[in-house]
């Protein structure tokens, strides 16, 4: 008896499901909004969990019952709910007003995350070569790098002006340039990584000293290494001996 009730029961579902799908009619709609891009929408039956995207300018057509929750969601328009009636199946086409996304916005909070750059992204290789400004100029007048023109000749222009920059002294000139940048870099991150409070209570520096100290230290090689590998401990550690050093200096200059 009780298989028989669960036979007579799974025909009933199973003609209101077919009835269902029997009264499922064509919705022809536009989406209308302030937002610059109305292709690509999407449209949600979140009754059949059916699924379309509007194009040409918002047009859409989706299958409906009365009844039914259509769910509006892009990235640039808020989130409508449209649960569809009657009255929104007999016009030949349904109007849906969406408001565009930017209105919600109070406030904008900008974030630097530096561990995404061009390189986890895949755009460039991790192995491409960064060069400074200093360094593109130099490498422009001696002609490292220089392959040719863009057809693939050689090029006599470009085989004689690394010669002539030589020649004219551009070349000597660039490199004193390079130098100059590389050295100010190098400032900068002592600047940054110690600052000048640690050279004066950690090193002893006297404080009107400090940046003179600076330019001391940027021309010994040990310690330009060190900041080069980024090894800021053994960058410390040659800078301690660097601080007795000049602190002797000075106090022989005083006498």
């Amino acid at each position: 008896m009780k298989l028989f009730l669960n036979l007579i029961l799974f025909v009933l579902l199973g003609n209101s499901a077919l009835a269902q799908r029997n009264s499922e009619k064509i919705l022809n709609g536009k989406v209308t909004s302030e937002a610059v891009n109305l292709d690509g929408i999407y449209i949600i039956n979140l009754n059949t969990d059916k699924a379309v995207t509007t194009e040409n300018q918002g047009f859409f057509t989706i299958k409906v019952n009365v009844g039914d929750t259509l769910m509006f969601s892009a990235l640039q328009i808020k989130g409508v709910r449209k649960v569809i009636t009657e009255a929104d199946i007999n016009p030949k086409l349904l109007l849906i007003s969406l408001e565009p996304m930017i209105n919600r916005l109070d406030e904008v909070v900008i974030k630097q995350y530096k561990h995404i750059n061009a390189v986890d992204l895949g755009i460039i290789s991790p192995n491409t070569k960064h060069y400074t400004p200093a360094e593109r100029k130099l490498r422009t007048a001696s002609g490292d790098g220089i392959e040719g023109n863009t057809d693939g000749s050689s090029g006599a222009s470009v085989g004689i002006d690394p010669f002539l920059n030589w020649m004219s002294g551009r070349t000597a000139m660039l490199k004193k340039e390079l130098e100059v940048e590389r050295k100010e870099t190098l400032l900068q991150r002592i600047e940054n990584q110690f600052g000048i409070s640690y050279c004066i209570n950690k090193l002893k520096i006297p404080a009107e000293f400090v940046k003179g100290f600076w330019y001391y230290v940027v021309d010994e090689p040990k310690f330009v290494a060190a900041m080069a590998a980024k090894n800021k401990v053994m960058a410390a550690f040659v800078l301690t001996e660097l601080a007795t050093k000049y602190n002797s200096l000075q106090q022989a200059d005083a006498k």
